[in-house]
């Protein structure tokens, strides 16, 4: 259960003086927790006069005025109540929660855990399964987070707000599995805060919450230097034949994507139909990125098209209607850390390492300019690509040697020209 005890509340009455009709203003009561507040009308006026505006109630000793004043406290004893028992029963009392106990809105439906599933099913169609599986496991950090620290199963949308957020980051941050997994980096906490962020933005957008908690809060992601082969390895790998043929198919895949720049998921979606000619006459592949729908268009490399050319009459490939015979990512990432070995290459070589690959040691470091790169992978926005892709130091070096020479010439042309 979340601690409670530092937590502000208060309840005071005031006149709406600008409100005020035939003489009367109508009453309201402002209620505040932790220094937000909400305000709701009590259906009840007075006129100014007659109101002790320091003490919150109404002045006199009238049978009326004495009424009003029950009726006040009234309201005053239920609003207390409601918001003892949500801490009683370890929900995040919220000075709108307790506005809606009062009132009676019943937004139960309205609850985080409904959300969620109302998003999973609606996104299901459109998202892939890799990324439907990120949010799955969001999920499932919320459900615990919400049995281990709130004491409860679900909490209205209303109840969610700035602390909620940051208390959901700090429980991510100190998780501990108990199973075989690592604990959660910090950029891998930032991805689940942003898909629970996305989640909430559907709920704004569905007008289910009034206000967006995540308003002032800020990710802070770690930079990371995105691994890639250098040319060295990569040609290792390429002259590399091997036996056993899922591990020669494993290689072959990789290497495709590291021509292509293609990722798993594409990959192995290509079929014969997706090869077609360019406006330079060779063939290029024309296809759309599964994860973004983003229109993706190559040129044909000699080292794809040699693979395509090994495996056009591949049983698989035949019988699935593909251009390349395919198998589970998981599989596929499993046999590539046995490639790694008997490659004798000391990096965790992912499927994901050859779109890396392509992006620097294929193309930017050979002087593909970046636009260029950036179309090629798909992306909507350079800076992803600068992101993906970093020039290389040999790259670096070679571009530095050509500005020596070129300088160089010049002082030489320079003292001949003085020498004269």
């Amino acid at each position: 259960m979340m601690d409670t005890s530092t937590n502000t509340f208060g309840v005071i009455f005031y006149l709406r003086k600008y409100k005020a009709k035939n003489g009367k203003a109508p009453i309201y009561a402002r209620i505040t927790v932790d220094g937000r507040r909400v305000d709701l009308s009590i259906k009840r006026s007075i006129e100014e006069s007659s109101w002790n505006s320091s003490r919150g109630m109404a002045k006199g000793s009238r049978e009326e005025i004495r009424s009003l004043n029950r009726y006040l406290e009234q309201v005053r004893a239920k609003l207390v109540e409601h918001y003892q028992s949500m801490v009683l029963q370890g929900k995040l009392a919220t000075a709108d929660a307790i506005k809606n106990q009062f009132l009676g809105i019943d937004k139960r439906e309205h609850t985080l855990c409904k959300l969620v599933e109302y998003h999973n099913t609606k996104m299901k169609d459109t998202l892939a399964w890799g990324t439907m599986k990120n949010y799955f496991t969001t999920q499932k950090y919320l459900e615990r987070f919400l049995k281990m620290k709130c004491g409860t199963t679900d909490v209205f949308l209303t109840q969610i707000n700035y602390k909620f957020i940051t208390d959901f980051e700090f429980f991510l941050r100190e998780w501990k599995p108990v199973d075989h997994h690592k604990p959660l980096g910090n950029n891998g906490i930032m991805k689940h805060m942003e898909r629970f962020r996305k989640m909430i933005n559907l709920a704004i957008r569905m007008e289910w919450m009034n206000n967006d908690p995540f308003a002032k809060y800020q990710p802070k992601f770690d930079k990371v230097e995105r691994g890639y082969l250098s040319d060295e390895q990569l040609q290792t790998i390429e002259q590399k034949e091997f036996n056993i043929t899922r591990l020669q198919q494993v290689k072959d895949l990789f290497v495709f994507s590291c021509y292509t720049g293609l990722s798993y998921i594409d990959v192995v979606n290509l079929t014969p139909d997706n090869i077609t000619k360019g406006i330079d006459g060779g063939l290029w592949i024309s296809t759309s990125r599964q994860k973004t729908s983003n229109a993706v268009r190559v040129p044909l490399l000699q080292q794809a098209l040699d693979i395509i050319y090994k495996y056009q009459d591949h049983p698989k490939v035949l019988n699935e209607g593909t251009l390349l015979p395919s198998m589970s990512n998981q599989k596929l990432n499993s046999y590539l850390k046995e490639v790694a070995d008997l490659c004798g290459i000391e990096k965790n070589l992912t499927f994901h390492l050859a779109r890396h690959t392509f992006a620097t040691t294929v193309t930017l470091s050979n002087g593909v300019p970046i636009e260029s790169v950036s179309k090629m992978l798909g992306h909507s926005r350079i800076s992803t690509t600068q992101i993906y892709a970093k020039v290389v130091e040999t790259k670096l070096s070679h571009d530095m040697n050509i500005l020596k020479e070129k300088l160089s010439k010049n002082i030489t042309y320079s003292n001949q020209m003085k020498a004269k």
